[in-house]
């Protein structure tokens, strides 16, 4: 019989539930235990996906020594401590992202981690896409030449409830983050410096938080190449992501908004359906994140995406939003 991980999950939101389903189904893990400050959330989930275990008490799942992975999908400013308690209870550690909400709380669990040598990896799911995952081997193969350009594009339909907003770090830590990452992946290199732009133009709420909207964020990297990264709360016709990346002897374009890849054609006119969600838009990368982590976990190898990874997207979204402040440049 193949070795199972056992796993336990922290949050059980909307992303949360969608990796206890997906742990559920892995044919690498076991679902063991679910934990949510929800009582009857806990419950409820525990029944549907037949876990045999439901806690609201981190402590049940760290003291349990059988439990050897855990996924933490709760709100980021438990992050911390839930990471902190994983790596110094040994357990294997896949967090959302961003790896934490304070960059210096990053860079504190990175040293615990580095100390005790956890395996963590963190959710940047766009690496598994599989779009992106061709995008990159394409480049890498050298298709379109030196890669010179990138640009990326995050727009959800509508802005997150108030009570997000407040706790998010803002627009620039909870949405660019994930281009900031997939540009350092697909042009395999560092990014050096920001110039971020942003504007409330639909949720006037978000002034309260400094926040904004709309972000425009122009990025230069350690190889002389360069991009941008725009980020959005207002697409109201749908969740649009997409990426594109300039060489010196050809483009690559990752992306679009269709949710099937069919047209209806009526004397209206040609129209084709349009993603609704992130979840609709990445079910695949979502699966094959966590596959891929308990596959690392099995073989004691290094995540493809690991905390070092996490550190460096949010020194990067900190510049941007520091940069977006005070109107200057700002060194990475």
């Amino acid at each position: 019989m193949t070795k199972k991980v056992l796993t336990a999950v922290f949050g059980l939101g909307r992303l949360g539930y969608w990796h206890a389903l997906n742990v559920a189904k892995s044919r690498n893990a076991e679902l063991v235990s679910i934990c949510d400050v929800n009582l009857e959330s806990a419950q409820k989930v525990a029944a549907d996906l037949e876990v045999p275990k439901f806690t609201t008490n981190p402590d049940e799942i760290f003291q349990d020594d059988t439990i050897e992975a855990v996924v933490i999908a709760s709100p980021t400013n438990t992050h911390f401590d839930l990471l902190k308690r994983a790596s110094e209870t040994g357990k294997a550690i896949f967090v959302e992202k961003p790896l934490t909400i304070d960059l210096k709380e990053s860079l504190e669990i990175k040293s615990i981690m580095e100390q005790n040598q956890t395996i963590c990896q963190v959710g940047f799911m766009r690496r598994f896409d599989p779009a992106y995952d061709a995008a990159k081997k394409r480049i890498a193969a050298g298709d379109i030449g030196e890669p010179i350009y990138f640009r990326g594009i995050s727009r959800d339909p509508v802005a997150p409830h108030e009570s997000f907003v407040k706790h998010s770090g803002g627009l620039f830590i909870d949405v660019s983050i994930h281009d900031f990452d997939i540009a350092r992946y697909l042009m395999n290199s560092e990014i050096q410096n920001v110039s971020a732009n942003g504007k409330v133009l639909k949720y006037p709420f978000m002034e309260k938080y400094n926040d904004v909207d709309q972000a425009l964020t122009y990025i230069e990297f350690t190889s002389g190449a360069a991009g941008d990264v725009e980020a959005s709360r207002n697409a109201y016709y749908g969740y649009d992501i997409r990426a594109e990346v300039i060489g010196r002897e050809g483009s690559i374009f990752i992306g679009n908004l269709r949710q099937h890849d069919i047209q209806i054609l009526t004397k209206a006119g040609n129209t084709h359906d349009i993603l609704p969600d992130f979840p609709t838009r990445f079910t695949d990368a979502y699966t094959l994140e966590l596959e891929d982590f308990f596959k690392v976990v099995l073989e004691k190898a290094v995540p493809r995406v690991t905390v070092e990874d996490g550190v460096k997207a949010l020194e990067i979204a900190y510049a941007a939003r520091e940069s977006y402040h005070s109107g200057n440049k700002v060194e990475v």
